[in-house]
């Protein structure tokens, strides 16, 4: 499966760089094929893992205030792997090929 996630404290101020950047820490030592991009960071692996490391990353961000918001988008799509690179490639082949 695929999740791309937004995840932010409320009440921090402006910025939430420390925040967000706790989270993507933990997305990133996870192992899991990720990607980060100026609003979502998306991860791919079995629903077990993916779901495990969004908790942890909205917990990180939850220490750096009393509220979080999470917005969270999936494709769940079994026996596939490899979406994340994938579906990118197949959209740019299709520019590419007209």
């Amino acid at each position: 499966m695929l999740v791309a996630f937004s995840v932010a404290p409320l009440g921090a101020g402006e910025s939430v760089t420390a925040a967000v950047a706790d989270a993507v820490r933990i997305v990133r030592e996870s192992g899991l094929p990720n990607r980060t991009d100026a609003m979502f960071t998306t991860l791919e692996g079995e629903w077990d893992e993916v779901m495990d490391v969004v908790k942890r990353a909205t917990e990180a961000v939850g220490r750096h205030g009393h509220r979080v918001s999470l917005v969270l988008k999936a494709d769940i799509r079994p026996g596939h792997v490899g979406e994340l690179t994938g579906k990118v490639d197949r959209v740019e082949a299709a520019l590419t090929n007209g």
